[in-house]
């Protein structure tokens, strides 16, 4: 077992001012990363349509406008981010919101019939809100692991932010994304599962959305902002408060399914549960449903009996029958990373690659270090 391998970044300030010292500090990653995943956008493996690099970064443009105009804040973080690595913002508006991005490219979003099916590699993520009852110490918990075409996890970072006039957060992230997966000072814990909507459009991409719920404290306040969000993509997201209150939504473009965490586990993959969901949900290939079904049942078998505890979650989340994957052709997307959270007790359990191959470290917000 190698450590977890994602560096820790720190940055603190202006949202511009966090944005170029991310930038800089991690500028050649950036730099790649953001010329890999344009160059996915283009491909049909992932949106079932050709484009050319202009139609790509014409429509990310686009789509940096709704961001500008929802959250500037975050808008003048991604500026800060694209100067510091000598990059533009769109291109990392297509790196960091990848999967909402090809929605909106199936959808239609650059001309031609839509939408096109989802593909099997845009299957990513399997992820639980456990409630304090299931908990040995009865405080709740947040796992899930992040899935993505595997070279993904030499980009992956632990980014602590001290924001002006806002809560203090740690997230894992991308390099050049300004937040996938984490929790703020207040405990406030929010993760996410891919969606394949046929209802993609131009509109903010989902890390955005990620960040502005973490300035909240409650479920309630974060439910708020993702309900208020003009969403350019499909995503599952999952939250939960310091007191233990969880939510998971399935939030596609132009419906939301809010199902409140209970007294038993709740589990989400990659395909719409809720009726109104899955009638903007693109039409996915038989193996693809048949993947992410699986690995939901896996998850439910895992998790359905006896109570838990940090150990035994990442356990759950190193499952090699279905839950944690090896990338396969073409799209070679496998587990790339995997985050534990205690809202409670504000420490974050993170691992960049495979759990059970390479070792969690803690992360504890309340007093900023691992």
């Amino acid at each position: 077992m190698r450590s977890s391998g994602a560096p820790l970044l720190r940055v603190e300030g202006s949202p511009y001012e966090m944005g170029l010292a991310h930038g800089r500090a991690l500028a050649a990653s950036v730099r790649a990363y953001a010329a890999e995943r344009v160059e996915l956008a283009r491909s049909p493996v992932w949106s079932g349509r050709p484009a050319t690099r202009a139609e790509v970064l014409a429509l990310a443009a686009a789509c940096l406008r709704v961001h500008e105009e929802r959250y500037p804040d975050l808008a003048e973080e991604l500026r800060g981010i694209a100067d510091g690595a000598g990059v533009s913002p769109a291109e990392l508006v297509v790196a960091g919101g990848f999967t909402d991005f090809v929605d909106a490219v199936a959808a239609g979003a650059l001309g031609g019939e839509g939408p096109r099916p989802a593909r099997g590699d845009e299957d990513d993520c399997t992820a639980l809100l456990v409630p304090a009852s299931r908990m040995a110490d009865g405080a709740a918990a947040f796992a899930q692991t992040w899935d993505m075409h595997e070279g993904s996890a030499d980009h992956l970072v632990l980014l602590e932010g001290r924001p002006e006039g806002a809560p203090a957060f740690v997230v894992m992230t991308t390099a050049g994304c300004v937040g996938m997966i984490g929790m703020n000072e207040a405990g406030l814990t929010v993760g996410i599962n891919n969606l394949t909507a046929a209802d993609g459009r131009v509109g903010v991409t989902w890390p955005f959305v990620v960040r502005a719920m973490l300035r909240e404290e409650t479920v309630e306040a974060a439910l708020a902002v993702l309900a208020d969000a003009p969403l350019c993509g499909g995503h599952n997201y999952l939250v939960m408060d310091a007191a233990g209150r969880g939510a998971n939504v399935e939030a596609m473009p132009t419906a939301r399914a809010v199902t409140e965490l209970g007294s038993e586990v709740v589990a989400h993959t990659n395909h719409c549960l809720a009726p109104e969901t899955r009638a903007v949900e693109r039409a996915r290939e038989p193996a693809s449903q048949a993947e992410t079904e699986a690995r939901l049942e896996r998850a439910l078998e895992l998790t359905r009996d006896g109570t838990f505890d940090v150990d035994r979650l990442k356990a759950v989340l190193s499952d090699r029958q279905a839950v944690c994957r090896v990338g396969v052709p073409p799209g070679f997307v496998g587990t790339c990373g995997a985050v534990v959270a205690r809202p409670a007790t504000r420490e974050l359990h993170a691992v960049a690659g495979r759990p059970g191959e390479v070792a969690f470290e803690r992360f504890d917000l309340a007093v900023g270090a691992r």
